[in-house]
């Protein structure tokens, strides 16, 4: 089927040359890095972990979401998802590709990433998140592109198929508790140091993923002739305005635990987002710009007219990504490191090389995500016809 992404209007080979470009200048930027050191970047001493983490823990997250597809599909039997799974498959993919990619590109050494597999530490939570992401990816690979196969021969999947796609439904809530494990597992960290960590990652997780899949739902059916169908996308947009009001419920409860209980350690971390602490105020603009569009995205989703109309489930999934994105990403990273165990505050912020190396891995990302959805939207185009 590989042959089927070799074929394309202009529109298609103009948008994977424009993604060449944007990942050949982060490649550039990523050379740039190897030779001058990680100095290059906003990270320190104080700040080790910074925007590459960042979005390494934001895009798993849109990888764990893509569950919410395949769990009514393959176990409840919801049909109407069948449509689609594909697509959420395929999307987990790209996402954690662009996971392993941050994570190479935060390592000073790449050479460094064959530590974990050298010298195996199983008390290590970072041996079980290579397993749990790397076995996440090959199950995709295998469950997505034999479902797909089958489905353009007219049959069912092989056999051996179903066992992966069972092991894969708690494969994928693996992931991202093992992710939000890589922050509560340390003590000196305030902030992380929550035992709900885990729930809150998997609550935004099934609010982004699915609301990510949905606006590239939209875009597919605007694009080809395929339609992915009006019942699965308003039923995708229920499962992200549940997801959100439980994670935004998450958020208040660590809120009220802080401050009710007022642990220094505890609310140092939420004053410096949404106040700043000792006049360090970057983060501030940035936090309530998030919980603006956290609002935002309540209210659309919440109202049943709202979230049923195609037009404003886009813009409450519009906001639902940038919301979490800010809150997951740079606010959850940067919040644990401050202040640092002397009580100090160290500002961080991207330099313009680390900005530019992102978005040349969120270029290839959606460079293996428009490949592998060109070849999705082929098979079913021609199984219409």
């Amino acid at each position: 089927m590989l042959d089927l992404a070799l074929k394309g209007k202009r529109g298609y080979w103009g948008w994977l040359i424009f993604l060449l470009v944007i990942m050949g200048i982060g490649l550039g930027c990523y050379i740039y890095q190897f030779q001058e050191g990680l100095k290059i970047t906003g990270m320190s001493r104080d700040v080790s972990w910074g925007f590459y983490i960042a979005q390494f823990t934001y895009l798993v997250g849109i990888a764990a979401g893509g569950v919410m597809v395949a769990l009514p599909c393959y176990l409840h039997d919801y049909k109407a998802f069948g449509r689609i799974t594909v697509l959420g498959e395929f999307l987990a993919i790209a996402a954690v590709v662009m996971c392993l990619l941050f994570i190479f590109v935060d390592l000073g050494n790449p050479v460094r990433i064959m530590n974990v597999i050298m010298y195996p530490t199983p008390n290590s939570i970072l041996f079980w998140d290579m397993i749990v992401l790397n076995g996440y990816l090959f199950l995709n690979i295998l469950i997505g592109w034999n479902v797909l196969s089958a489905e353009r021969k007219g049959l069912h999947h092989p056999g051996w198929v179903t066992p992966l796609i069972y092991l894969s439904i708690p494969w994928a809530f693996s992931i991202h508790t093992v992710t939000a494990f890589l922050y509560a597992g340390l003590p000196g960290r305030h902030f992380w140091l929550t035992a709900i960590m885990a729930a809150r990652f998997l609550s935004s997780a099934f609010a982004a993923g699915p609301a990510l899949l949905i606006l590239l739902c939209l875009i597919v059916r605007k694009v080809s002739k395929f339609d992915p169908g009006k019942e699965q996308i308003r039923t995708l947009g229920g499962i992200v305005a549940y997801a959100m009001i439980i994670n935004v419920f998450f958020v208040l409860l660590e809120f009220f635990t802080a401050f009710y209980s007022q642990i220094p350690g505890h609310m140092h971390g939420l004053i410096f987002l949404f106040k700043g602490l000792d006049g360090h105020t970057q983060l501030v603009p940035w936090m309530w710009t998030a919980t603006v569009f956290a609002a935002l995205a309540l209210i659309l989703l919440i109202i049943p007219a709202t979230r049923r109309k195609e037009d404003t489930l886009a813009v409450a999934c519009v906001a639902v990504f940038i919301s979490t994105w800010i809150d997951k990403g740079l606010g959850l990273v940067i919040a644990g490191f401050t202040p640092n165990p002397f009580n100090r505050v160290f500002d961080y912020w991207p330099t313009m090389p680390e900005l530019f190396i992102a978005i040349g891995v969120w270029a290839t990302g959606f460079f293996v995500l428009t490949i592998l959805y060109k070849i999705v939207i082929s098979v079913k185009e021609e199984i219409a016809a």
